[in-house]
């Protein structure tokens, strides 16, 4: 299922969600100007390495170009290829305003941080000793998408069906998108307990832990930073 847009119009100009579309499109751009040792390099450096962060929470960093903790936050701005990155904004796009206007622009940027750093150590949780670099935004979306569905559940979400080579649009409560986007993700999640992740890269496994936890945390941190305020305010 492909959503398209929401039901769901908003007050203002989402200027930050605008803004981190953006900056993930400029840094996706930047990676494919680099050659392929270019590009290993910089996002193992600026990727979550699971094994390396674990080797930072014990004996701390050494020799590293960026504290490994930063790179919770970092590698939500790197993406594996176009399919990543376009999924991730299409989702971006299409929740994420309603979002920013309901918390406002500091505490969404907040929130939106937040979740992809909790996100990215959910996954770590599950395979600390993974040589594979995380690296993505859909953790932090998957946080956005969260507190949506706590905020939004009954409003319709425009979606694409495809049933063979027949495309069918519908339009879906959030409750039952969101939900099933989610109820998949967990299962996902714990059928891999025993599969090495590749975490969002194209090419390989998916963060389904990654997409789980941030939804959750999504869900929670929501409502304590104000999602449920009847102010709305554009800063």
């Amino acid at each position: 299922m492909v959503p398209i847009n929401d039901d769901n119009p908003t007050k203002i100009t989402p200027y930050l969600t605008y803004a981190l579309i953006a900056i993930n499109i400029a840094v996706f751009i930047h990676e494919l100007t680099l050659s392929p040792q270019e590009l290993q390099s910089f996002v193992r450096t600026y990727a979550i390495v699971p094994r390396e962060l674990t080797a930072s929470l014990i004996s701390g960093d050494r020799n590293q170009i960026l504290p490994q903790f930063l790179t919770l936050i970092t590698s939500q701005f790197l993406h594996g290829g176009f399919l990543h990155l376009a999924g991730n904004m299409l989702f971006l796009w299409i929740f994420g305003n309603n979002i920013e206007e309901q918390l406002g622009r500091v505490k969404y940027l907040i929130f939106y941080l937040t979740c992809g750093v909790l996100a990215g150590l959910a996954q770590w949780f599950f395979s600390p000793q993974s040589n594979i670099p995380a690296l993505g935004a859909s953790g932090a979306i998957a946080g956005v998408l969260g507190a949506y569905i706590i905020r939004f559940p009954h409003a319709k979400i425009l979606t694409i069906i495809p049933l063979g080579f027949i495309f069918y649009p519908v339009r879906i409560p959030a409750i039952f998108f969101l939900g099933f986007w989610f109820l998949q993700q967990a299962l996902y999640g714990i059928a891999s307990l025993n599969v090495r992740s590749n975490i969002g890269m194209e090419g390989g496994g998916v963060a389904y832990w990654a997409h789980a936890g941030g939804f959750i945390f999504g869900v929670i941190l929501g409502p304590l930073l104000g999602l449920f305020s009847s102010r709305k305010k554009g800063l």
